[in-house]
């Protein structure tokens, strides 16, 4: 069935702070490396183009491809173990048609699709322990390929994103204050237990990151220099910042004193270039972006479309707010990249994706009577 959309649905706000989001990462990606920062602006162009057209898609009809999405998912992750391509210790990458991307990062967006329709089919029936047995029977497959990779940071997100679609579903409140008084103690144990000389519950560059966080003084010239510099960064760049593309000598950026810095430290170079205002601004942007996903979930006509929205609102929190973190030294590194803004194709285009299924929800959005 043909569904007319009224324009005056259409989320032009949500457009412009993608845009603006975007043209500072592409300022800043400029900055920190000038020769990735026309693929970035192919990427950006792309996922633009990409997103208004699957706005314009009746979401409903595409969620009926849930289980297409959940194996293609699957097949992509799988190509990755076995043939991915290698790069810093980690196998993440796969090429097909001479198209290089991360499955990891699609993976984020086809995750919150399939379990929107997925949970929506069960309605009320979510907390019975069959369908919560297959809810999370589902996510050990591809979180276990994943975190595989080894990719830690992202197998985090994924779970995340899990416990908000379970929560969104309907799942039990008790359920919920059970899962957690069980979680955290088994996660402190977890720990302690990881990080003695013997265990090997973590990869050794995964203990060592812990405890150059912990301990950053220790590691200062080792696992923790990145942090290190990254924090110098931005505190040197005071209330304005010393200005995109400059040549000044003590620069953390022009002394090389971060490797890779347009990817996951790119909020390092906005700190130390655009100062406390372009930080200040990046922060808000994310915060209003995921905002007004979560306001368009409250008005989606079904619970697949809540799902996703507040699925695609809790990926660029929860990822920003662990990117932010990771360069101001409040968590342990985790090789994150900052929504919208850092370098990288498959993470901006996926997130642009995710964003077009959020927009189609606003166009069939169902205003109380009370509100109209």
């Amino acid at each position: 069935m043909k569904i007319k959309y009224e324009f005056k649905n259409y989320d032009i706000k949500l457009i412009i702070l993608l845009i603006t989001i975007t043209t500072i990462g592409i300022l800043a990606i400029g900055s920190a490396k000038a020769s990735v920062q026309p693929k970035q602006i192919v990427g950006f162009l792309f996922g633009l183009f990409i997103m208004i057209l699957i706005s314009f898609f009746n979401y409903s009809s595409i969620l009926k491809l849930y289980w297409p999405m959940y194996i293609g998912n699957m097949i992509l992750l799988l190509l990755v173990q076995f043939f991915g391509d290698s790069s810093n210790n980690a196998q993440r990458w796969v090429e097909i048609a001479g198209i290089r991307f991360q499955p990891s990062e699609t993976a984020k967006i086809l995750l919150i699709l399939f379990y929107a329709q997925f949970i929506m089919k069960r309605g009320e029936k979510l907390n019975s322990l069959g369908n919560l047995f297959k809810c999370a029977a589902l996510l050990i497959p591809p979180w276990i390929l994943i975190e595989e990779q080894p990719d830690l940071s992202t197998s985090i997100i994924i779970l995340i994103l899990f416990a908000v679609v379970m929560y969104i579903g309907g799942l039990s409140h008790k359920i919920i204050i059970g899962f957690i008084s069980v979680v955290i103690p088994a996660l402190v144990i977890f720990l302690f237990i990881a990080l003695q000389p013997d265990s090997t519950l973590l990869k050794d560059y995964q203990v060592n990151r812990i405890k150059s966080w912990i301990n950053p003084e220790k590691y200062a010239l080792t696992t923790a220099y990145q942090t290190r510099n990254s924090m110098i960064a931005i505190g040197s760049g005071q209330l304005w910042g010393k200005g995109l593309n400059n040549n000044e000598v003590g620069s953390v950026k022009n002394g090389n004193y971060i490797s890779e810095p347009q990817t996951d430290f790119i909020f390092a170079i906005i700190g130390e270039e655009m100062g406390f205002v372009g930080c200040s601004v990046v922060i808000v942007l994310l915060m209003l972006i995921s905002a007004e996903c979560f306001n368009i979930g409250r008005y989606a006509k079904d619970l697949a479309g809540k799902i996703i929205c507040c699925g695609m609102g809790a990926l660029v929190l929860f990822q920003s707010f662990i990117n932010i973190s990771v360069t101001t030294g409040i968590l342990p590194n985790t090789g994150l990249p900052l929504p919208f803004v850092s370098y990288g194709l498959t993470s901006l285009v996926s997130l642009y994706i995710g964003m077009g299924f959020v927009l189609n929800v606003g166009l069939q959005r169902v205003v109380p009577r009370n509100l109209m």
